[in-house]
């Protein structure tokens, strides 16, 4: 769970720099689908740190 909680950060950063970059090129469908990216994974990464801690506990 902690190296996907990693991956999803990542994916949830590259996701603010898409929408950086559509809004530079004026590209409404790409903003759309990099704000929806960033708001789930980033929600999701969140919720992970919130809820089982980093590192994350693990229950026997």
């Amino acid at each position: 769970m902690n190296l996907l909680m990693v991956i999803f950060g990542l994916v949830a950063i590259l996701s603010v720099i898409g929408t950086i970059q559509g809004f530079k090129e004026r590209n409404v469908l790409s903003i759309v689908f990099n704000v929806a990216s960033a708001v789930i994974f980033g929600g999701f990464t969140i919720a992970t740190i919130v809820f089982q801690g980093y590192p994350p506990v693990l229950v026997h």
